[in-house]
């Protein structure tokens, strides 16, 4: 099959692409482009007359090589607004008055095409895509930018007809049909194959359109195939990791209930109960064939795109799916995006603000948000719509965590199909909803404070860590129903994230093994359950050369095949603390065990602290105990337990402390209360020199500060979120400039120090002022006051301090 009457190559380039991805165990980057600095011009002409395929141009983009480094993309005049569309779900007589309504919501960017293969490809070899270059062209007109999804999520049913091969099976044997999507098989070499020939049509056609910006890979990457050529595949990944069953049958101690395995067509494919060295290298191979299943697309893509095109592909499962790994999964790519929804209920602010600050941290980048909800979703148990003012809230928190695009799901209702119910920007019957006012005010704040936030991104000294291998090991084994993983890590995000914002400053959450540790003064590792030697070499490193870590419960128990540690935990990082873990207990639900410093000043308030009564030295712990034994005379034991029920933990220690080098390691046994959870990781923050900031936060309102990489001290934009239905008051020390709803009655009126009242819903007030803070030497603290309505936003950009009183 050739890909137009003129060309018959690509065809082959692309099959032969298709067969070397055929299965997944690659690890090799893919060639991506150079850093745009600024939007490709827009509303001009692709440049080919309708119906004329680009293969047969010369492709300005080198062809992607296994190996070469993977460039970031920049995104030019961030924060962007956009949406997804459908256009070929609509009449082509719709598509002007469609785009019309984008334009003056302020719409930046469109997705469109990740659905579309049936209208892109109706009948195998016969393409049309004449359609899709007219509204991209007509977006163009609009000024609107184009990102195109790969169609490859969702296969026609030609396809899965004449090739049945292609489609899936579910774990229980059953074999997925049409009418739904992800009904294909991901490690299918056939269906590689249509698509990658699918790709390479829209890529020669739209790889140099001025339009199109960027492209996504399919949609949400989810579901797996059992069958028998893929559980075949899995051996081989397993036979190249092991080398010999040998090998394999020791690191997995298979003698145990007689799983020894003498040939590797025995070995079973399984996804839950089962050996814990097979569950974990299952899950390694899943993200390898994901990886190589998109890798196939990455190489067809660069082969005729330029570098000015972004690639990308977007993280649904609100984020923290554990399918597969997802710092993996995002090397390849240009850009990490996810698929930010709130679901039943309304927003969970710091929950939010975790999934983003995690996002960030798969490629330690901005990023984009690629779908989010208008308003309210089709898929909760309760679809209730968010508070009036709570999209746009969303927005904002978004963009605070390092999103530099937006994009909503969807612009206009589908007349049928599955998500007909779900939220979008315009009804059915093509009118705006509600919530279209709210998105238009949000495009227009975007577009206002560009030129202050574009090319900034939030800056951190602290770092949570996390890794796959630590969550599947975990999640394999709970041991306990109650050790939620994602609560655990909220449990220690929070209070760093709250100390953070008063220093403008935000938490990153990154994989130690991949992620470079030196930046950060405090790591904390909340269940770092699988510590191979050489990612415990590299901790000691850091700690050795001044950095502070601490680790907490569960940390340290197995190794790279899942299987216990010889050596307590923290296994091998045992030796280096000094101390051990003697015994883990799972508490009862209900149940909680006291806790107390050792020593009034171990958690002692700090000076400068505000708020003395939140530092706490006693409190509860729940759901995990460890009872710990120092084992070297200078590790310090930092907390005990009381009086337990059990009477195991009576007096023990649960928390161990030694200095190493320039640096210090601590672990944490256990899950203290908030409160004095909070009182740990302050000290832990002060003793690694990161003291507390000079901004009080009222309850429910959020700072997300954003500056230019490398300058921290430089020019800040300070994003205020009020997440409440209460308006709030604001007092940030330093002078600010508002970075939307300004005008110059407004900042005559702050020159005079008069409070402002303004009449845009959720916008801010505020007054450059001096107001009598903390005493300082008899001094009053001069700053600026923000005042915000409920759901209320402010953009304040933060200026020089003036000279003289």
């Amino acid at each position: 099959m050739s890909c137009c009457k003129h060309c018959t190559i690509p065809a082959l380039v692309v099959a032969a692409v298709a067969l070397a991805w055929a299965w997944a165990p690659r690890a090799g980057a893919i060639a991506a482009p150079a850093p745009q600095s600024s939007r490709q011009p827009l509303g001009k002409s692709a440049g080919e007359p309708a119906g004329q395929l680009a293969c047969c141009r010369p492709s300005g983009g080198a062809t992607a090589l296994r190996g070469q480094a993977v460039r970031p993309y920049s995104t030019p005049h961030a924060p962007l607004l956009g949406v997804a569309w459908y256009p070929e779900q609509w009449p082509e007589s719709r598509w002007n008055t469609d785009l019309t309504l984008m334009q003056a919501a302020h719409i930046d960017v469109v997705r469109v095409g990740e659905y579309a293969w049936s209208a892109l490809e109706p009948s195998e070899g016969d393409y049309h895509l004449n359609w899709l270059e007219r509204a991209i062209d007509l977006a163009g007109r609009h000024h609107i930018a184009v990102v195109i999804g790969t169609p490859t999520d969702a296969p026609p049913a030609w396809l899965t007809r004449k090739y049945p091969e292609t489609l899936g099976i579910d774990a229980d044997g059953r074999t997925r049909e049409h009418g739904d999507r992800r009904q294909f098989n991901y490690a299918s070499p056939r269906y590689r194959q249509l698509c990658t020939l699918m790709v390479a049509q829209l890529a020669q056609r739209f790889g140099h359109n001025p339009n199109v910006i960027g492209w996504q890979i399919g949609n949400e990457d989810t579901d797996e195939s059992f069958d028998p050529a893929t559980r075949a595949q899995f051996q081989q990944f397993l036979k190249k990791r092991y080398k010999t069953l040998a090998n394999l049958n020791r690191r997995w101690a298979t003698a145990y209930w007689s799983q020894t395995y003498d040939r590797w067509d025995e070995i079973p494919m399984q996804n839950h109960y089962g050996n814990p060295g097979l569950l974990l290298e299952y899950k390694h191979f899943v993200t390898a064939t994901w990886r190589s299943f998109q890798g196939a697309q990455i190489t067809v893509l660069r082969t005729y795109i330029p570098p000015s095109q972004f690639i990308t592909t977007n993280i649904g499962g609100l984020g923290w799916s554990a399918n597969w790994d997802h710092y993996r999964l995002t090397e390849d790519l240009n850009l990490a995006s996810w698929d930010d929804y709130v679901g039943e209920g309304h927003l969970h602010a710091y929950r939010n603000a975790m999934l983003n600050d995690f996002a960030r941290g798969w490629k330690r980048a901005n990023f984009w948000v690629m779908e989010t909800e208008p308003g309210s979703v089709n898929w909760a148990p309760i679809n209730n719509a968010l508070d009036r003012g709570e999209t746009r809230a969303l927005a904002w928190q978004t963009v605070g965590h390092g999103a530099d695009a937006v994009l909503y799901w969807q612009w206009r209702s589908a007349l049928n199909g599955q998500e007909q119910y779900h939220g979008a920007v315009l009804g059915a019957d093509g009118k705006p909803n509600p919530i279209y006012a709210e998105i238009e005010q949000t495009g227009s704040e975007f577009q206002q404070a560009s030129p202050a936030l574009s090319g900034t991104a939030p800056h951190a000294e602290m770092a949570l860590l996390t890794d796959y291998d630590s969550r599947w090991a975990i999640d394999f084994q709970r041991h306990s129903r109650l050790y939620d993983q994602q609560k655990v890590l909220l449990r220690f995000y929070r209070p760093l994230e709250q100390l953070a914002e008063t220093r403008g400053e935000a938490v990153d959450i990154v994989d130690p093994n991949v992620a470079p540790l030196e930046r950060y003064k405090l790591l904390v590792a909340p269940s770092l359950n699988v510590i191979p030697q050489d990612l415990a070499n590299k901790l000691m490193a850091y700690v050795r050369q001044g950095g502070h870590l601490l680790l907490g419960p569960r940390s340290g128990m197995k190794d790279a095949y899942d299987a216990l540690q010889p050596e307590r935990q923290p296994g091998p990082l045992a030796q280096a603390l000094g101390g051990n873990v003697v015994q883990y207990y799972a508490l009862e639900q209900g149940q909680s065990v006291p806790l107390a410093a050792t020593h009034p000043l171990a958690l002692s308030p700090l000076q400068h602290s505000p708020s003395p009564a939140a530092k706490p030295s006693s409190g509860t712990a729940d759901i995990w105990a460890e009872d710990l034994v120092a084992t070297a005379p200078d590790t310090r034991v930092e907390l005990r337990y009381g009086k337990t029920q059990g009477g195991w933990l009576d007096g023990q220690p649960a928390m161990l402390t030694r200095r190493l080098g320039k640096g210090s390691i601590s672990y944490l046994g256990t899950l203290p209360d908030p409160a004095l959870l909070k009182a740990i990781l302050t000290r832990a923050a002060w003793r690694s020199g990161v003291e507390a900031g000079s901004v009080e936060l009222p309850p429910n309102v959020e700072l997300c500060v954003r500056s230019q990489p490398g300058n921290p001290a430089g020019a800040s934009v300070y994003i205020l979120i009020n997440h409440s239905h209460q308006p709030s008051r604001v007092f940030l020390p330093g002078h600010f400039k508002r970075l939307f709803a300004d005008d110059s009655a407004s900042s005559a009126a702050e020159e005079r120090g008069t409070r402002l009242e303004d009449a845009p819903s959720g916008a801010a007030s505020e007054h450059a002022a001096s107001r009598q803070g903390e005493p300082r030497q008899g001094e009053p603290r001069r700053g600026t006051t923000v005042e915000l309505p409920a759901q209320g936003v402010a953009l304040l950009l933060r200026l020089a301090q003036p000279s003289g009183p």
